[in-house]
């Protein structure tokens, strides 16, 4: 069986590769396309939730790292 890759973008989504299955909070499956990688929503704007529609770079999103590094010089 394949692993779960998860990597974060700069800026960006989550992608996600892998075998993966996903439920909301109620439990119910949520589609995911299969052998397909997925962007997961990081920024909070998307209006496809749990997925990244792009919005981020609409409303500039920066990484918590970027964040973080700006409030320690701060």
């Amino acid at each position: 069986m394949s692993e779960v890759k998860v990597t974060v973008l700069k800026d960006g989504p989550y992608k996600v590769e892998g075998p993966i299955s996903m439920k909301d909070h109620e439990e119910n499956q949520i589609e995911v396309p299969s052998g397909k990688a997925v962007a997961l929503c990081r920024c909070g704007a998307s209006t496809n939730k749990p997925f990244c529609d792009g919005t981020h770079s609409k409303i500039g999103f920066e990484g918590a790292k970027a964040a973080v590094e700006a409030h320690r010089k701060g």
